[in-house]
């Protein structure tokens, strides 16, 4: 796992957090803040009482939400539901790597969420998310709050009399919910890359420093939406693959698995729905970073432009500037001749004579060098 993936820390999960949550279509939800609370916990069935632990045992289309799971209730967890020991360290190390593993009688697949609070300074940043499908039930594991538990549940709870709730479908709908919460990000991007594109060679001056700023934030956001979504594509054709085998094995061994067959073909159209939808935003996201290249390289042309443009005028006042010391060299240089402190021509000469002669020599020589300037572009 990289150095730089931040991680939550199980001991530090602030006190009376409910980190387990027991859900049942038809039972509801059922919230502790440990493990063993929840086990021992009672819920009315059928005008009797049960404890939660009877109910993973006699029911089906349980689910288990975990949260922050220290050491030691891993250990508890695996034992209790034979999770084999390559998943528990996965989820122990918080394994950041998506993929779908089939073990022996589960399921185990890693789907990564990001930091959904907008105001946090890890906002965006990846937040691991473990599903573990059981025959009977499901159990899910992450290390940071994400609101696609409670998402799920919700929906479960309006859909319930509609649909027949099965550990598939509840994965299904997990999938979905963490796929969804990427739309509005992505719309965001959108918006932000249209503003970009059409802004980008009218902003002048001070602006362009401002746009910069936001062709790198928004570069960054892409580059973080196609690592997060690049893997998914993968671990959703995996499960595809998966169903259809499954389907294929109850059609071999159980002639009476009609029922199975149905709700397997049914979540495998689901995630074939968001298989479609993960690609489409994978080539959204690619086309928002072509167009931010773009952007940046004619904000870098036009920088260059400008600096092109700005460099001319300075060279073109340096010129002016050496021809004027052209002009002026030369004339200081006859004024300084007749200026010494020597025996000069026209010195012993009592009337203006001279003066005038030399002053006109100098006047005829600006008149033909600014003629000369002006023929050739010097002035």
């Amino acid at each position: 796992m990289s150095t730089d993936r931040r991680q939550k820390d199980p001991t530090r999960v602030q006190r009376g957090t409910d980190r387990y949550v027991f859900y049942s279509a038809n039972l509801g939800s059922v919230k502790s803040q440990s493990l063993k609370q929840l086990m021992m916990k009672h819920v009315e069935t059928d005008e009797k009482h049960s404890s939660v632990a009877d109910l993973l045992i006699s029911s089906s289309g349980w689910w288990i939400d975990v949260f922050a799971a220290t050491n030691e209730e891993m250990r508890v967890l695996s034992q209790v539901f034979r999770i084999h020991p390559l998943t528990t360290e996965d989820i122990q190390a918080q394994e950041s790597r998506e993929k779908c593993e089939i073990f022996q009688h589960y399921m185990f697949i890693s789907f990564r969420s990001f930091n959904h609070d907008s105001h946090s300074a890890n906002y965006l940043d990846a937040v691991n998310f473990y599903i573990i499908i059981f025959k009977t039930g499901v159990l899910t594991f992450h290390f940071q709050p994400l609101p696609h538990p409670h998402n799920v549940r919700r929906r479960i709870h309006q859909l319930k009399d509609f649909i027949h709730v099965t550990p598939e479908w509840i994965n299904y709908a997990l999938i979905d919910d963490i796929t969804d919460s990427f739309a509005p990000l992505i719309q965001h991007t959108e918006l932000e890359v249209d503003s970009i594109d059409d802004l980008v060679l009218v902003l002048s001056g001070s602006e362009q420093n401002d746009m910069l700023r936001r062709i790198g934030s928004c570069r960054k956001t892409v580059m973080q939406l196609l690592r997060l979504l690049g893997p998914k594509a993968d671990v959703v054709r995996s499960l595809i693959k998966r169903y259809g085998d499954k389907s294929k094995e109850s059609a071999i061994k159980d002639s009476d698995a009609k029922q199975i067959r149905k709700v397997q073909h049914e979540v495998t159209l689901y995630l074939g729905d968001i298989q479609d939808h993960i690609l489409t935003m994978l080539q959204n996201v690619n086309h928002y970073d072509l167009i931010l290249g773009r952007a940046h390289r004619n904000y870098l042309g036009q920088i260059s432009l400008e600096m092109s443009q700005a460099g001319n005028t300075t060279n073109e006042m340096i010129n002016r500037l050496t021809f004027l010391a052209t002009i002026v060299v030369p004339l200081n240089l006859v004024a300084s001749l007749w200026g010494m402190n020597v025996h000069v021509p026209g010195q012993d000469n009592t009337d203006l004579v001279w003066f005038f002669w030399i002053v006109l020599g100098m006047f005829m020589y600006i008149v033909a060098m600014v003629a000369f300037g002006k023929r050739f572009g010097f002035v």
